[in-house]
This record gives C-alpha cells, sequence and structure tokens, in this order.
C-alpha cells in the first residue's frame, strides 16, 4: 500500500481552472469503512456548487470532492464482514472521490452489476441513489403514469428516465434540441420536448397530467410544473438551475392536493443511504444483467482534465455521466 496518493485539490472557490493535481496520505478505513482504490470518479452537479464555494462537506467528512467511485477495496475496517480485500465495487462517498483512494461507508458500497464496466460504474451510486430514493423508494405501482424528466438528456435525466420506462411508466422529458430527444426516446421516453419549440406544460397535460414531476431546473419551472401536474400529483426538486427564489400562486397546490418536496442526498443518515443501496441491489441492479439499464457515459477524461470535465458539464451539452480516471 502506498503512503500517499495523487489528489485533485481545489486552490480556492471559483471557476473549473481552480482545479489542480495534489497529493495527500492514503486515508485509513475507520471500523465501519472501505478503503477503495478508485477505478474512475464520477462528477455530480453538488460537486460543481461544491467548488464553487456554496456546499460544504459534512463533518467529519473529507473536503475532496467526488460523490461517487468505482474500484477494488484494498482494506477493510475492523467491524467490516461483508467485504474483501480486491471486491470490486461502486460506492457512494460523503467526498473524497477525486482521487486514488478513498475511504466509504461499507454499507453504501455495492457490487458492479453484471454486464457493466468497471469505468463506467463510476457513474451509477450518486444518480441511482438519488432518483431512487425520491422517486420510487417505498412508492405503489407507478405503471402506466406518466413522469415528466426535466433535463432528460444528462446524469440525473438520463437515470430517471430509464427507471421510469423500466417500472412501465409513460416517461416524458424535456431537451434542448434534437440529437438530445432522440437520446431521451433510445432512453425509453415516450415524448421528448423540446422545450425552445414547445410548451411542455401544454404537451403533458394533453397527455393528461403529470403523475411525477423531477426537476433540476427551478425558476420559472416551479410554477409550469404545478400546471403540468394532475390531481394528486408529486413534484420532486433536486436542484435549483435557474433559481429558487420565485413567487407563485399556491392555491393549485391546495385545489390539486399536490405533494412538493426535495432533497439533498449527501447529508441524509448513513443507515438511510445504506436502506437505499441494499433497495437498490435487490430491484434495480438485475434490471442491468438483463438488459433492462444500460450506463450512459459521455466522456471519460483524465484527473490532470479535471477543470475541462467540469467546464463539459457546466456547458450543459453532455448527455449521461463525465467520468475521471486516476
Amino acid at each position: 500500500m502506498p503512503e500517499s496518493m495523487k489528489t485533485i485539490e481545489m486552490r480556492e472557490a471559483g471557476a473549473p481552472d481552480v482545479l489542480e493535481i495534489g497529493s495527500r496520505p492514503v486515508p485509513i478505513p475507520a471500523a465501519h469503512e472501505v478503503l477503495v482504490k478508485v477505478t474512475a470518479a464520477g462528477i455530480n452537479g453538488p460537486d460543481l456548487v461544491q467548488r464553487r464555494g456554496h456546499y460544504p462537506p459534512p463533518k467529519g467528512a473529507s473536503d475532496l470532492l467526488g460523490l461517487e467511485v468505482s474500484g477494488e477495496i484494498a482494506a477493510l475496517g475492523a467491524d467490516v464482514t461483508a467485504w474483501s480485500v480486491d471486491d470490486k465495487v461502486c460506492g457512494l462517498t460523503n467526498g473524497g472521490g477525486y482521487a486514488e483512494y478513498v475511504t466509504i461507508d461499507a454499507g453504501h458500497c455495492l457490487p458492479i452489476p453484471e454486464g457493466v464496466s468497471d469505468i463506467d460504474a463510476a457513474g451509477l451510486c450518486e444518480t441511482f441513489f438519488t432518483v431512487w430514493s425520491n422517486c420510487f423508494l417505498g412508492r405503489e405501482s407507478t405503471k402506466g403514469q406518466i413522469f415528466l424528466v426535466h433535463g432528460g438528456a444528462g446524469g440525473i435525466g438520463s437515470t430517471a428516465t430509464q427507471l421510469g420506462a423500466a417500472l412501465g411508466m409513460r416517461v416524458f422529458t424535456t431537451c434542448a434540441n434534437a440529437d438530445d430527444a432522440a437520446f431521451c426516446i433510445a432512453n425509453g421516453a415516450e415524448r421528448a420536448i423540446d422545450y425552445t419549440k414547445e410548451d411542455f406544460v401544454e404537451v403533458v397535460r394533453a397527455a393528461g397530467g403529470a403523475n411525477l414531476i423531477l426537476d433540476i431546473i427551478g425558476g420559472p419551472y416551479i410554477a409550469r410544473n404545478i400546471k403540468a401536474a394532475k390531481a394528486d400529483g408529486h413534484i420532486v426538486q433536486l436542484a435549483f438551475n435557474a433559481g429558487s427564489k420565485v413567487e407563485i400562486d399556491l392555491m393549485p397546490v391546495m385545489l390539486k392536493r399536490l405533494t412538493y418536496t426535495g432533497s439533498t442526498l449527501r447529508s441524509r443518515p448513513d443507515a438511510f443511504k445504506a436502506a437505499v443501496a441494499a433497495d437498490l441491489k435487490e430491484k434495480v441492479w438485475p434490471l442491468f444483467a438483463d438488459g433492462t439499464l444500460k450506463t450512459k457515459t459521455h466522456a471519460v477524461l483524465p484527473f490532470e482534465q479535471a477543470a475541462e470535465a467540469h467546464k463539459m458539464m457546466e456547458a450543459a451539452t453532455h448527455r449521461g455521466k463525465i467520468l475521471l480516471t486516476p
């Protein structure tokens, strides 16, 4: 085991160019953790927000970016019995994924699904934990219901589209152009709405209204989502890329009996994340083996190009996940 490892450091909060290669000691796993030698790390929206200085890590977590990785277990904490050294895993971290080694709660690791490459597996955990826990965990049958997914070509959007379609939902996505629309349809969407040419509210209401809406946009979409929702619908807010402060009429929420929720995954208790991992292993991971679900990787870049990868993410022209390899 080496004593030091390569990392991606933030010189300061700011634009992507603040990211640079650094070095730190290899971390030591706590009793409930495993040490993973990283094959690849996924880039996610919270990484960008933290880099800008607006999303500090939880108490006790690494200050390094990186919320998901794939790799091999290099060492076990004293209390870990479910895993062995050299097991290949993908895992959800509280930070620290942009490094050659990272410690992860053993309960937040999953085996790499059958049919998924070791590198592509790095892009699974953050989006699947997030979408499953917010939209499907403990939810009754959704077959035939309309699921509106905003940003259908991105990491969260492509995961939500695939999961919705796999569960028998009628998935409608929003996207920016014909190429993104084709990508969404290939993922299982019934309808890809080009928001530059169409009004998603009109399209979805004409189909009967959305039972479930997943939004990362916010801003003007908040009021429009309420209009697009069907009675007893559920709106899930996961980000506010267009802003979180709006003035809206909430009367339709009451009249339609809507549920409006939102969450951040990183701050949830470890036991909750472990429960999500167990549910994914049982109900979702087998769908990769039979080909129902597929990984969607847009680009794989080396650690040295982390700034370029963040710029790519911010340009919002990617389709699927952007990954980094040490």
